[in-house]
């Protein structure tokens, strides 16, 4: 059975280029196109294809947009950030909202098959050397023992979740009225209870464990 997509990217030689080289590979169907948030929300609740492969910077509602109101409407399709670069921060909140493969533009086309296919299969996929070793670690971590929970404290619990909600530090230090400093110093614990490197295994962790 062919793996169903929906591809959404505002440059139309881009999507034409998409478009091209998953007709001209065995295994997969193309529903539509789209150029702008709202035509990838309208496609996919039509469709309900298999993988959405999703640009993060559109016109009437960006990537992060698209995957916060599918993430509201409880709609299951898995999907593949398709970006120029790479910022910390949005990847960090595209794995958040249930991203699971992210590709650069300017790799080559065989690496987005080889993607797809990954992602369509239940894996995770990212071509970025660092991330990929921060998402798979995540990935394999075993869920919290409770030893592990036993050595948080409810500061660390109640920041963990603040974090999983999307909360920057100084967000969170505004809630709980304590210093950016602060928030940084219950992190820094956080991860080394855990056994994490940062924010975004965080984030993978709590992911890949049902927290979020």
């Amino acid at each position: 059975m062919s793996i169903r997509l929906v591809l959404a990217d505002d440059h139309p030689f881009i999507l034409e280029g998409l478009e091209s080289l998953f007709r001209h590979e065995p295994g997969f169907r193309v529903l539509a196109r789209c150029i702008d948030g709202e035509q990838t929300l309208e496609a996919v609740r039509t469709h309900l294809p298999d993988i959405l492969i999703l640009d993060i910077r559109m016109p009437n509602k960006d990537g992060l947009d698209v995957l916060r109101e599918l993430k509201k409407e409880k709609i299951k399709v898995k999907v593949v950030l398709l970006t120029a670069a790479l910022d910390e921060s949005e990847v960090t909140e595209a794995v958040r909202l249930g991203v699971r493969g992210v590709v650069l533009k300017e790799m080559a086309p065989e690496l987005l098959i080889r993607c797809v296919r990954k992602v369509h299969a239940g894996e995770r996929w990212t071509d970025d050397g660092y991330l990929a070793c921060t998402l798979d670690k995540a990935a394999r971590e075993k869920p919290l023992s409770h030893k592990m929970l036993a050595s948080l404290t409810p500061r660390e619990v109640e920041m963990i979740w603040m974090v999983t909600a999307g909360l920057r530090n100084k967000e969170i230090a505004e809630k709980l009225f304590i210093s950016e400093g602060t928030v940084k110093i219950h992190l820094h614990n956080i991860y080394r209870k855990l056994n994490l490197d940062g924010r975004l295994q965080l984030l993978c962790y709590a992911r890949d464990k049902g927290l979020i």
